[in-house]
């Protein structure tokens, strides 16, 4: 069994991922494990570099504010602003602007695309929606830009509202996004009269906007339809997440987590219309199986955006767990031999980063004791479910995270 093991182990690189596939997918997944640690994204980059460069990848996503990071699209596609800047406003999540990594990313897809036609030049996206685990956003950005993209293009008679009218239903932005609201229903305005005729404007706009496309599509630039379908996708998404905070059922966080990866979903959906995608994110978020995560004591399931866009797109979707064997610097030391990180850290040669055909594994496995799940001291990573390993491509595993390669403490 050792022998069949060590077989499925190769280095990280363009070819030996696209080997574990039955063809080239439109969408190609790397997931990670946990969120912060910059020696998780080499592995990342030097696949993601090879992938756009020689199997004609052209876009980019990660797991950050789709709207945030439009800017950072505008930087590596047009170089509008400097990197400085869009390191600082183009990224939702802490660890992302400060990672030494994500800045090198962006910086290397400037500079690929300098010099050539739009339709060679790589693109960034962001797939998430304009909120945390800690509250969302207004959806003022969203809905004002939709509405003043169509105001500007369709006759004013057809507009649900008038641009002082939505900002009045809209009113202060800190209502929206109040933190107290994710612990407290009654703390959150997404079930207020407001609110509820804000669903139906961002309803019609959205319908407006898929109404009147033979005109928009003669009217505005494809890259500005685009963004006002993402705006559209935003705004209706964020006001399905405001209702839901104020939900008081058994079943509020359930729909609060399953909302944000349909966000994340329809945001891959999108940008694979466009062309082939390559998109980092947790595991959690990229799995095809069912997540699960503990809160307030409970276990809450829901589909991740992986498994919902893999039922789309069928093998045209593929994804590739990260595992890892220590994070001793979170208290993640050596994984016990029976585990599956613990048969992939006894492998010989497997210091660096090496991808691993789950597949290949599991058919090695089969037969013996399974694997048990690994259990973690450290609340922020989530190790491999060993049930989920027939439905993963592949794993990338990296085996020892030093504490330098922290992007934030």
């Amino acid at each position: 069994m050792a022998t069949g093991i060590r077989n499925t182990a190769h280095a990280v690189d363009a070819a030996a991922v696209l080997r574990l596939l039955p063809s080239r997918p439109r969408i190609l997944a790397l997931g990670e494990p946990t969120h912060g640690e910059d020696a998780l994204l080499a592995p990342r980059d030097t696949l993601f570099r090879q992938l756009v460069e020689e199997e004609g990848y052209r876009t980019v996503a990660i797991e950050s504010d789709c709207l945030r990071g439009l800017a950072v699209d505008d930087h590596v596609t047009w170089g509008r602003g400097s990197l400085d800047e869009v390191m600082e406003c183009g990224f939702s999540h802490e660890w992302f602007n400060v990672s030494a990594p994500n800045r090198e990313l962006v910086r290397w897809m400037r500079e690929f695309n300098e010099g050539r036609p739009l339709s060679e030049r790589v693109r960034f996206a962001g797939i998430d929606g304009p909120l945390e685990m800690t509250g969302a956003e207004s959806p003022r950005h969203a809905l004002t830009a939709l509405h003043a993209f169509l105001a500007a293009r369709v006759d004013a008679g057809l507009l649900p509202c008038a641009a002082p009218e939505l900002d009045r239903l809209l009113g202060a932005d800190g209502r929206w996004s109040e933190p107290a609201a994710m612990r407290d229903p009654a703390r959150s305005v997404g079930r207020s009269a407001e609110a509820a005729r804000l669903r139906l404007i961002a309803d019609d706009l959205v319908t407006l906007l898929d109404t009147q496309t033979p005109l928009l599509m003669e009217a505005a630039a494809p890259p500005e339809l685009e963004r006002a379908r993402l705006y559209g996708r935003t705004a209706t998404g964020l006001l399905r997440y405001h209702s839901r905070t104020a939900d008081t059922s058994p079943a509020r966080m359930t729909w609060l987590v399953a909302l944000r990866d349909r966000m994340m979903a329809a945001n891959l959906l999108a940008l694979a219309e466009r062309g082939p995608v390559l998109v980092h994110a947790h595991n959690g978020h990229l799995q095809r199986a069912q997540s699960t995560i503990r809160m307030d004591g409970r276990p809450v399931r829901w589909w991740s955006a992986g498994a919902l866009v893999g039922a789309r797109l069928g093998e045209r979707y593929a994804f590739l767990a990260t595992a890892l064997g220590t994070l001793r610097h979170r208290g993640v030391d050596v994984p016990p031999p029976d585990t599956l990180e613990g048969i992939l850290y006894a492998l010989p040669g497997a210091d660096g980063p090496r991808v691993v055909d789950a597949r290949g594994l599991a058919d090695a496995l089969a037969g013996g004791t399974p694997p048990v799940p690994r259990q973690s001291p450290y609340h922020g990573y989530a190790p491999l479910d060993p049930a989920h390993l027939a439905r993963t491509d592949g794993i990338v595993f990296v085996k020892d995270v030093p504490e330098a390669g922290r992007a934030h403490t």
